[in-house]
């Protein structure tokens, strides 16, 4: 990620390039409507009755989709609409050169829509409809058209009236078997006495029950043998048959305290249609394996060897992976019923080996056995040796030119185990332009070896478990870091530990072991006239040995289940010098004081305890536009005899991935603004804790080169600092104090775009301060009254431009 002025010259040209468009876009897009014809330009849903607003606000978004609003009208972007625009500069102005022909490409394009009255009332169908489904039986659905000036507008008027709510639930299930398993699940029911009744939520009911009883071993079960009776008609009025004016006071005795209106719903199963008998039972028989099938391969080839094991049958003309670690991986076990979890977890198990690039699991009937399934696993094996080489090269506000080279290689099945080796090696510069050439800043290599096993690798027998992606890893690497005329820094590091999904949303990162060491080598110049000034600096240039363990977990429910908003969240503790230290305790002890692990390495053990949150959340507001959130916060306390966290673990803010309108590592802590002048060529400012939060709105603009790239907008708002958890006294005001914490959050706005190249995305942000903690004007910082735009040199000092890879968050 970079920082990096952009040139004056190409700015002002580019934003007066969009400025005209945009402003052309406005102008009218009715001259090119035949008689008679006007532009749809607008719809929206105005929702009324008894329920919660945000009840209201989902189904305002599900009548405005376009499975229900039949016709939609032409997309807007900042007030216009830039693609009707540009439809008619290429159809009707017949627009064509090398700009026209770049902007004009077609999924830019949008023809005008051309307001259709049937299309309307074909709407308030489709929606009636709908609001009957999610259980709105007595709602209205009207509608009112406005036209002006050759353009339509129309507002649908939604009143959901009363609803129903869930009164009882019952089964009819004439077998038995199938009978008991549905009623031990029926805590798990999509169906709950007291809820709002909804169709969508018998869809999913239905599938539930499906899956629960083909999980049982019932294998050829359908879901058309599960429907529901819903009943909605009042009892209270039939209790006394020859006095039916006694039936309507008893309806009104009992609903006069009722918000909505109820119903009960009999759940019936069904026994096959075509047979007096039950469902039937089925059992896993024989299993057969192809380690090495092909696309086109022939699963009755008589040239295959075969390997008959306690479990399985082996197919193969190679060897791909070991029969125990293949027996191991498949799930399924003869003599055992059929289960649907037991079917996806053994794809899921296969596909986690990492050898495989297709697994095919199909079930047939054999002809001499009954209710009896055999299983063939068909695995298509991936190319077991990747090697990879990345170029990078970048520019900062600190250097001139960046480059960078790393070289990847991976065996994804060593010793036909499974078990994964990576092998990463990387070098890098940065060069600085002076008037007498080019001069090197810094310079940086390293490696990094891993090993990767797919089970728990542990001293002792683990129970079976179905958790999917489990992975051991052993990690070792070094780092050299060089910073000429200031520091070198080598770090050793190593980790073994535990990865796994224990659900589908949820990921577990466990790290028993982490150790790594931390050498510091300062130049004497530097030290003298930077370090050893600051006392908290200086401890952070102190070598250390960083060893103990961590922990993360990892929640992400982004997938088709979840299409209009989805959460991302992670926690991270880490803990170091608890198991160090017992092990500097024995030396001490062993040795009578005279040697421990401290005077053996001369360097001191790091004690400390560090906790991250960043929590997210994405909400989809349409097809071309997504509202993007975050909140982080992160603390490290020092104990025993570490006084500051290490120089690695500390938090910084600012930069093209934090608050936005700083540059990397020249925002806090707290109010502490650094006017040195080596914080000119050396911004380093660092903390114990860390607040953040994100607002982002990012849009789609236009699509360029055939479609290729995607260039899409965004503005933000970022808000957040970092702080010492003690009191600094070389830099004032750097501690955290609640009393002082709305003084001291920084807050920057700005705008940016993004060039989606699909496979990667380049970004370019520009922020400008809002709120500043260390300025002095005003009694919280506001630095709006500050704004200069029309002076070159402000801006230069107060605009931040910030270019990156990927999404900030």
């Amino acid at each position: 990620m970079l920082n990096s002025p952009t040139p004056k010259y190409l700015l002002p040209k580019t934003w007066l390039l969009v400025a005209v468009v945009f402003v052309l876009a406005g102008c009218s897009n009715t001259k090119y409507l035949q008689q008679g014809q006007t532009l749809y330009t607008s719809s929206k849903v105005e929702v009324e009755g008894e329920i919660l607003n945000s009840e209201k606000q989902d189904l305002r978004s599900a009548l405005s989709s376009k499975s229900l609003m039949t016709q939609q009208p032409n997309t807007k972007l900042l007030t216009t609409r830039i693609k009707v625009w540009l439809y008619n500069q290429k159809y009707n102005e017949k627009k064509s050169n090398w700009f026209w022909n770049l902007v004009l490409a077609k999924r830019n394009l949008e023809e005008p829509v051309i307001y259709d009255s049937t299309k309307t009332k074909e709407s308030l169908d489709r929606m009636s409809s709908y609001l009957h489904n999610q259980g709105f039986f007595h709602a209205t659905v009207d509608y009112k058209e406005k036209t002006r000036r050759r353009k339509t507008n129309v507002v649908y008027h939604v009143n959901t009236g009363r609803n129903f709510v869930v009164d009882k639930i019952s089964y009819d299930i004439p077998d038995t078997a199938i009978k008991n398993i549905v009623l031990a699940n029926e805590h798990l029911s999509q169906i709950r006495k007291g809820m709002i009744y909804k169709s969508a939520t018998l869809g999913s009911e239905r599938e539930r029950l499906t899956r629960l009883i083909r999980d049982a071993g019932y294998y050829k079960f359908n879901r058309d043998a599960i429907e529901f009776t819903l009943d909605t008609l009042n009892k209270s009025l039939f209790r006394n048959t020859l006095n039916p004016f006694e039936g309507f006071v008893n309806i009104f005795n009992e609903n006069k305290g009722r918000e909505k209106l109820t119903m009960d719903i009999l759940i019936h199963v069904k026994n096959p249609e075509d047979s007096a008998t039950r469902w039937q039972l089925y059992h896993i028989g024989k299993i057969y394996a192809y380690p090495d099938f092909s696309l086109n391969a022939n699963p009755t080839d008589t040239t295959l060897k075969e390997d008959v094991r306690k479990y399985i049958t082996i197919r193969y003309h190679q060897e791909i992976l070991r029969p125990r670690i293949l027996s191991r991986s498949i799930l399924l076990r003869p003599g055992e019923p059929y289960s649907l979890q037991q079917y996806n977890n053994t794809i899921n198990k296969l596909y986690d080996l990492g050898v495989w690039q297709f697994v095919t699991l199909n079930y047939k009937e054999p002809k001499d056995t009954v209710n009896t399934l055999d299983a063939y696993l068909q695995l298509t094996p991936r190319r077991k040796q990747e090697l990879g080489v990345t170029f990078e090269v970048s520019n900062s506000s600190d250097y001139t030119l960046g480059s960078g080279v790393t070289l990847n290689f991976r065996h994804i099945n060593l010793r036909r185990t499974a078990t994964q080796f990576g092998l990463t090696l990387n070098t890098g510069l940065e060069l600085v332009r002076q008037k007498s050439g080019w001069d090197l800043q810094a310079k940086q290599f390293g490696g990094e070896m891993s090993l990767t096993w797919p089970r728990f690798a542990m001293p002792f027998n683990l129970k079976h478990t179905a958790r999917s992606n489990v992975k051991t890893r052993l990690t070792l690497g070094a780092n050299y870091l060089s910073r000429i005329d200031k520091f070198d820094i080598t770090s050793i590091n190593a980790s073994f530990g535990y990865d796994w999904n224990e659900t589908a949303y949820k990921r577990w990162i466990v790290r028993p072991i982490t150790l790594n060491y931390v050498g510091v080598s300062l130049n004497p110049g530097f030290r003298d006239t930077v370090v050893n000034d600051n006392p908290y600096l200086k401890r952070s240039f102190e070598p250390a040995l960083i060893g103990g363990e961590s922990v993360s977990f990892i929640f992400n429910n982004q997938d088709i289940l979840h299409p209009r908003h989805y959460t991302y969240f992670r926690a991270n503790l880490e803990e170091s010098g608890l198991w160090l230290s017992g092990i500097n305790s024995i030396m001490n002890r062993i040795s009578k004081r005279e040697t421990n692990l401290e005077t053996l390495t001369n360097v001191n053990i790091s004690n400390f305890v560090k906790l991250e949150l960043d929590y997210r959340h994405f909400w989809k507001l349409g097809i071309h536009s997504v509202l993007a959130t975050r909140a982080y916060a992160g603390v490290g306390i020092p104990y025993s005899y570490s006084t500051v966290l290490p120089y690695v673990r500390q938090f910084t803010a600012g930069g093209p991935n934090s608050i936005r309108a700083w540059r990397l590592r020249t925002l806090g802590p707290g109010s502490y603004k650094d006017s040195s002048k080596t914080a000119q060529t050396f911004p380093d400012q660092t903390g114990d804790m860390k607040l953040e939060g994100n607002i982002e709105y990012r849009f789609d603009l236009l699509r360029m080169f055939g479609g290729t790239v995607n260039l899409k907008g965004a503005t933000f708002l970022d808000i957040g600092n970092i702080w010492m958890i003690r009191k600094d006294s070389t830099r004032p005001g750097s501690e955290f104090r609640f009393g002082s914490l709305y003084h001291d959050l920084a807050m920057g706005t700005g705008a940016g775009l993004r060039l989606d190249f699909s496979f990667f995305l380049v970004r370019l942000d520009w922020g400008i301060p809002l709120k500043v903690p260390y300025f002095q004007g005003n009694k919280n910082g506001w630095y709006i009254s500050e704004w200069d735009l029309k002076d070159s040199r402000w801006r230069r000092e107060n605009i931040i431009w910030n270019i990156a890879i990927g999404y900030p968050f």
